[in-house]
């Protein structure tokens, strides 16, 4: 019956909230579901040994060293997290304009990597040169802009290297064109067939990745880059506007078409809209990231006490899987996870 039909039924025959009168019959009726194999958790890695850094703008995450890696990957597959998504933090003397430690044998995150060997979670890492890059941008400047062929040529590098390090998903977040179809070929050829593409295919040039870049110590905004430089100053060149739902359409159904086995929504929250509407048109499978600067908004609300972040944090997600998410990457996770797992045995 629609909503049509439906409202042919009026007060008092029909009262919604007999369906809201007890907490069993208020689970009988819930539309949408969370649980902890629904979250991807993203990590900081660096260099050293039993190093944990706080991050000052995200209160609760921490850059780690590799070897604490594999008791991470414990606690997630102890809390039913299926995946962890890898972030490299780099020292400024390795990085350079052509970014050429991304792709270097050994480098920080191959070396990440062979830490997780021994376990069964799924290991995710990105394909992008802003860590690696002394502006930190995504792609390999020539004259003042972000050239896109020599971008994918390095792209290409860098893929083939995390996967012969033994990566199980790559997710091109560059925002390149034609770099899905490019990589995917590269892999294809190299026998890495196996290897998952996740694309960060509706990425925005949002205003939320402040935190995300000052973890990885990198160029935060345009006023931190000189204004004498011939360095592009923002990256509106290649990351969507955030006004644009048909333009992020149109990128998805690219790079679907390319060979994605997954696209990324990003940020989460304020593009839920795009979630559901890719949701609806396209038949594989929607991630949304809830970004640092969304982790941040709830974490420092919840540390002044103006809100409770175990119930805003799980509204967030809820409603992303309502708009259609087949997962959330979420600096929460094994928290959120905990909070899940704790109210369905409760």
């Amino acid at each position: 019956m629609g909503f049509a039909s439906a409202a042919m039924r009026q007060y008092p025959a029909t009262r919604m909230r007999r369906m809201r009168h007890s907490e069993n019959i208020r689970k009988l009726c819930c539309e949408s579901n969370l649980s902890a194999t629904d979250l991807i958790w993203p990590i900081f890695v660096i260099e050293g040994q039993s190093k944990s850094v706080p991050i000052e703008s995200m209160p609760g995450v921490s850059r780690v060293s590799i070897d604490m890696l594999p008791a991470m990957a414990e606690q997630a597959e102890r809390l039913g997290i299926p995946a962890l998504a890898l972030f490299p933090v780099i020292a400024q003397e390795a990085k350079t304009l052509e970014a050429q430690e991304a792709w270097r044998q050994k480098n920080l995150i191959s070396r990440a990597l062979l830490q997780l060997q021994e376990f069964s979670i799924t290991s995710i890492c990105d394909v992008a040169l802003d860590p690696y890059t002394i502006h930190g941008h995504d792609g390999v400047i020539r004259g003042n802009q972000v050239d896109n062929s020599a971008t994918l040529q390095a792209l290409s590098k860098q893929a083939i290297a995390l996967a012969e390090a033994g990566a199980d998903i790559l997710a091109p977040s560059d925002m390149m064109d034609g770099r899905i179809k490019h990589l995917r070929q590269c892999l294809d050829a190299q026998q890495h067939t196996e290897v998952a593409l996740v694309s960060y295919a509706a990425k925005f040039a949002s205003n939320f990745y402040s935190p995300f870049r000052d973890a990885l110590n990198a160029p935060r905004s345009k006023k931190e880059r000189s204004e004498k430089s011939n360095i592009p100053r923002d990256k509106r060149t290649y990351q969507i506007d955030y006004a644009n739902a048909e333009e992020a359409l149109w990128e998805i159904a690219l790079d679907i078409q390319e060979g994605a086995d997954m696209v990324i929504v990003k940020p989460a929250i304020p593009y839920l809209d795009i979630v559901r509407r890719a949701k609806e048109a396209f038949a594989v499978p929607i991630l949304c990231y809830h970004v640092s600067g969304e982790y941040t908004a709830i974490a420092s609300a919840a540390k002044a006490g103006y809100l409770d972040q175990k119930e805003c944090l799980l509204e967030q997600l809820i409603g992303c899987k309502r708009a259609g998410a087949s997962a959330v990457i979420t600096y929460y996770a094994p928290r959120a996870a905990k909070w899940i797992n704790e109210t369905k045995t409760g």
